[in-house]
């Protein structure tokens, strides 16, 4: 009985030390970063001017359609490449925090540690400021 005691006693308190203040997830908020990432804004904005301008195009429906997959195939490699930043910067704070995982905060409803402010730093983001509400 002694020894089924102390073998509960060492369990609970390893599971405690993993509770501390520290949580061995990271969490990302995706939204913050894209609303704020200039890098993003500026590919979006272009994304938009070039969707407008096939479609005001005097050419034929075919054309369009080449004009709209050959944008469709920029759009998606320029996506890769700035998600790959997001986790790069990701992969990198979370080893210097000792963070096992990392997830974004969409559909996470408490715990973890956000680690969005680093990402933004290391992104050269600078947030932009939440307007007020109006009376």
């Amino acid at each position: 009985m002694k020894k089924h005691t102390i073998v509960i006693t060492t369990l609970a308190a390893a599971l405690l030390a993993g509770c501390g203040s520290s949580s061995p997830i990271g969490l990302v908020d995706v939204q913050r970063i894209v609303a704020n990432w200039p890098t993003y804004q500026n590919y979006q904005n272009q994304l938009v001017l070039d969707e407008q301008s096939i479609t005001q195009k005097k050419e034929s429906l075919q054309q369009k359609r080449r004009d709209a997959l050959a944008l469709q195939a920029r759009y998606a490699k320029i996506t890769e490449q700035l998600t790959q930043q997001v986790r790069d910067a990701a992969s990198k704070i979370a080893q210097q925090k000792n963070l096992k995982l990392v997830v974004t905060r969409e559909g996470v409803g408490y715990g973890g540690v956000d680690i969005t402010p680093e990402i933004e730093k290391a992104l050269n983001i600078t947030e932009k400021a939440t307007p007020s509400p109006s009376p």
